[in-house]
Formats: structure tokens, sequence, C-alpha cells
């Protein structure tokens, strides 16, 4: 369904019929930062409201489906030129990690415009391309203009949380809406990395790691605090806790990242070997942060609990473990876990997804590569693997081709992978207007 005019209070008036995608595509991010989606306080129902109305103004029709209460997303389809074509799916989440204003120097929901760049929760995951993708279709439909191929918008709920109401929601109830679409594009990639002041990389998302978030439980004998006791729970899950956070999970290559580093050597005119890390690693400055953690598998204990009382030893304790795995790696890491975990710790999943990857190469990856080699001629185009998770574990279920590509041409100086969850989360007014403009070129031609 389409909202009413008026009905959401994030509204703006009308825009000028000569608004251009890169006039409006910083505002737009405003505006739809200053609406606070963190999960799982606030729900993205009025953010999905407000892409509905933003499609509503052009002529774009669209529907908002809900997973649970406020879980909502906003789909809508644009008929392309050729019918005969398969969809291109673009999908973005509304959702963010929340924010303690008191460790920002900026209100985090305030949607600021300071030194030429755009501040506040979402302004790099995701919200600039949601805003992006929205500037495009926005200009499109003003000025006529239509893809080559019908293009699927999913702006979804939850993803910050695993995507149980989002995603997943959507591909196991509405897979409908997409069934017909071969191929995504979404967030963390077309990302620029320079290497001096005239070479540029630009990381296009083809893999992403499997997650295993785990609540472990250890389990021990109750007693009061000032006897002597070997049967305690807490012991026992530090101990656990402490193996498994200081384990040194062995270097894995992967397909993706060995095409990684053939490509680097090939910008660089290094003789570089995916299995010496740290002759290729250090090139990739502050990107080595996220490319590091994907040569292994990693688990990090995340948080800690047990007890009610000073003076009681619990028959309980439990940690929460962020595990990621390489493609193809889970079953190692979980025979790997529990020998770590040691007697009387169990383990559970909460949440439990799969990793993703796809080979660089075919008709999208051509295009994409061109558009962004005809904004920035010193670009280079590579496929990489990230460390994260994205909605494309649950589209590429349908069986299509996922990758991360939302361009933005970044500052040498700044540390985009700091921004991800970090504090003074910002990007650049210029590097949305060039995404902007990579994007409309990627649709005009793929």
């Amino acid at each position: 369904m389409t909202p009413e005019p008026g009905r959401n209070e994030y509204m703006s008036a009308l825009p000028e019929p000569t608004l251009t995608a890169q006039d409006e595509v910083a505002e737009l991010l405003v505006e739809l930062i200053r609406i606070n989606t963190s999960n799982p306080t606030h729900a993205e129902r009025p953010a999905a409201e407000w892409v509905a109305y933003k499609l509503d103004e052009v002529g774009i029709e669209s529907q908002i489906l809900e997973a649970a209460p406020g879980r909502a997303s906003t789909i809508a389809r644009i008929e392309g030129t050729d019918p005969s074509r398969a969809p291109l799916l673009i999908h973005g989440h509304l959702d963010v990690v929340p924010a303690d204003p008191g460790e920002w120097s900026v209100d985090p929901f305030g949607g600021e415009v300071k030194d030429d760049q755009v501040w506040g929760r979402g302004a790099i995951d995701m919200k600039d391309m949601d805003a992006m993708t929205l500037a495009v279709v926005r200009d499109w439909a003003r000025t006529g203009r239509r893809p080559p191929r019908d293009i699927v918008l999913a702006f979804v709920s939850d993803e910050e949380a695993g995507g149980r109401e989002g995603a997943h929601y959507l591909v196991d109830h509405h897979a409908d809406l997409f069934a017909d679409c071969t191929e995504a594009i979404s967030e963390v990639g077309g990302f620029s990395v320079s290497l001096d002041e005239q070479t540029r990389l630009y990381l296009i998302q083809t893999a992403e790691k499997g997650i295993n978030w785990l609540r472990l439980q250890a389990s021990g004998a109750p007693g009061h605090g000032s006897m002597v006791h070997r049967d305690n729970a807490v012991t026992r899950l530090a101990e656990a806790v402490s193996r498994i956070g200081g384990y040194e999970w062995p270097i894995v290559i992967t397909d993706t990242v060995r095409a990684t580093v053939e490509g680097l050597a090939a910008v660089t005119g290094q003789d570089l070997k995916a299995e010496d890390v740290d002759s290729w690693l250090p090139l990739l400055g502050g990107a080595a942060r996220m490319i590091g953690a994907t040569i292994r598998n990693t688990t990090n204990p995340t948080m800690l609990g047990g007890g009610y009382k000073a003076n009681v030893i619990p028959s309980k304790a439990e940690a929460t473990i962020d595990a990621r795995f390489l493609p193809g790696q889970e079953d190692q890491l979980l025979t790997t876990l529990d020998d770590l975990l040691g007697e009387g710790v169990e383990r559970e999943f909460i949440v439990r997804d799969i990793a993703v990857e796809t080979g660089f190469e075919g008709a999208l990856v051509d295009a994409m590569s061109a558009a962004l080699r005809a904004e920035d001629p010193n670009g280079h185009p590579l496929p990489y693997l990230m460390s994260g998770g994205t909605d494309a574990k649950s589209f590429s279920t349908l069986g299509m081709q996922c990758y991360g590509f939302s361009p933005l041409l970044l500052p040498a100086e700044l540390d985009f992978m700091a921004m991800f969850h970090g504090i003074d989360e910002r990007v650049p007014v210029e590097g949305l207007k060039f995404g902007v403009r990579v994007l409309d070129r990627l649709l005009s031609t793929c």
C-alpha cells in the first residue's frame, strides 16, 4: 500500500521540477537518518512509509509488507524497456544499529551536514545506498527515463538483527515478488581504496562470510561464595570464553581472496602471492581491517552474563560468541569450537546463516566496472570477500547472483571501515554524488 500525503511527519514538500538526482541525494539521506530505526528498539515502519511516499511523489507504485508489527519493508517494481530480460534487484535495509549520543560529536539521528559530509547513524550502513537509489529512480521518473530491464526495489527491515523479520521473511512468504530476478546489488561494495594519490581500487563484494551467533551456557553446582568451590559455572564459562577468544584460526585462502590478490598484483606490478599475507595486506590501507578478517574463520566473545548476588555462586552462566566462517568452512568452525568448549559448556544458535560466494564475471560485473571507470579513469575494480553479512544471504537462496555495489569515491584520509557501527559515522556529499552518477550509468546499461 502507498501512504497518503501528509501521513508521515518526516515527509518534505514536493521537490522542484528541475531537481536532479545529484541535487537531492544528500537531503534524502538527511531525512532518512532523522527517522530513528535503531534495531530492535525502533521499528522501520515510519521509514518504510517515507520511502513509499518518496516513490509515490514521482508516480512509482509500491507496497509495504510487515513481518511483525512495525517491521516493515517497501517493495516496488520499475518496468524496463525489454520485458524479455530478467529483472535486477536493488535491496537496501532501513534499520541501523543503536547509537549513544554521549559518544558522538553530533546528534546521531540529527542528519547534520557538516564539513561537506552527512553525519548520522546509517550514513554508511546503509541509508546512503537507500538515498542514492531513491535519487536515481526519482530522477528517472521525473524525466521519463526507463531502464533496459525491470528493476525491483526492496527497502527492507531487520538486517542488523539477521533479517528474520526482513529479507528472510520476504523470501519465505513473498518470493513471487523476486522470483524472476537473476542478479542483485546492495551494500558494502564499489567504494574506493586509495593506493596513492593517483591510483584507487574499487572493491566490489562478490562473497561474504557466514554467521554463527552462538549462546554458550555453562553449568555447575550453586553454593555460598565464601567457600571453596570447584564446580563453578562462572569459572567454567570464563575458561571456555578465553580459549575461544584466544584461539588463532588457521589461514584459508578462498577463491575470492586469491582473485583480490591477483588483481592487486596486476595494479601494483608486484609479484604477490595470496599465501604470503604480509606481502599484500598492508597495501590495502584502511581496508586491511576488513580484508584481514577474511583469510580465516573468526570467533569473538561479545557478551557475558551470570549470577545475581556477590556471595552466591550461580548454577548457570552464559556468553555470546560472534562466529563468522569462510565459504565452505562452517563444519570446520563448529568442530573446532566444540573442542574448545570443554566439559560442562553447551552451545546453541542464536542466528545461523550461510556464506555467499559468486564469480567476478559476466555482463553485470562488466557494467559495474565500466560505470566506475567512466567516473574515475584511475579506478581499478576488484572483487573482495566481506567479513560481515548482508541480506544477500536471503536473496541468494532464490538463485540470484548477489553483489555488494554501493559506489562511493572516498577521501584517502577517511577511515571508511571505522564508520561501520562506529562513532561519528559520516559520508562525503561528493561521494554520494559520485555514487549517484555511477548508479545512473549502471542502470542505464546493465
